[in-house]
């Protein structure tokens, strides 16, 4: 698979599941997997669907693989460690997991920010990276691979109603889900299995509980 390509398949389970966690800007996430994977051809990217470079921690109840990475604890002092690494079952799990990663309390600051820039040094700032040239990194990748032409107007399809700012549970997900369904954002038949994906049976239980 070639750089563009890897791209396009990158942006496309960004655009579909950004929206739904209140993330508005997707250039930058985009660039994170390019690095983090080393263009999906990273031992964690191609034997473990983990894009994006992320820990167990304490709460990862999913498989995981002990891995050895570098961490940057000391500005310019970069030190080999090993840790243990989610591992996700297919591409889609694998995207789809950064986002319920960001899904917490400790990143809510990233809900409807529209600056890839802003963005990129929240989550710095949050404690995502150690490097100290995660953001100036993130951002030349940007930059070189024009990727904000992902972030169309900055809004997704989320509503003003959802960007709150909170942390979305399992819940709330699918109930904003259903209620696309039932306005029709998703199509019917085929075309709506396809753009929902593994999410089809549950969110249409919902849309038809909600229309019952």
């Amino acid at each position: 698979m070639n750089n563009e390509a890897f791209i396009q398949k990158v942006a496309e389970k960004v655009s579909k599941y950004a929206p739904l966690y209140g993330i508005c800007v997707h250039s930058p996430i985009i660039a994170q997997a390019i690095i983090e994977s080393g263009w999906g051809k990273s031992g964690l990217a191609s034997k473990y669907h983990n894009y994006f470079g992320l820990k167990c921690g304490s709460s990862w109840k999913g498989g995981s693989v002990n891995m050895t990475t570098k961490e940057e604890y000391k500005p310019g002092v970069v030190t080999n460690i090993r840790d243990n690494f989610r591992t996700y079952e297919d591409f889609d799990a694998g995207i789809r997991g950064y986002f319920e990663f960001i899904n917490t309390s400790r990143y809510k600051n990233l809900k409807g920010v529209k600056s890839p820039e802003v963005y990129v040094r929240r989550l710095k700032a949050d404690g995502y990276a150690t490097s100290s040239k995660y953001v100036d990194n993130i951002m030349r990748v940007i930059r070189d691979n024009k990727l904000t032409r992902f972030d169309g107007n900055g809004d997704g399809d989320m509503k003003k109603e959802e960007l709150t700012g909170k942390v979305l549970s399992g819940k709330e997900i699918i109930d904003i889900l259903a209620k696309r369904v039932i306005n029709g954002d998703y199509g019917s038949g085929v075309d709506r299995k396809k753009k929902l994906g593994e999410l089809y049976p549950i969110v249409q239980k919902r849309a038809n509980e909600m229309l019952s």
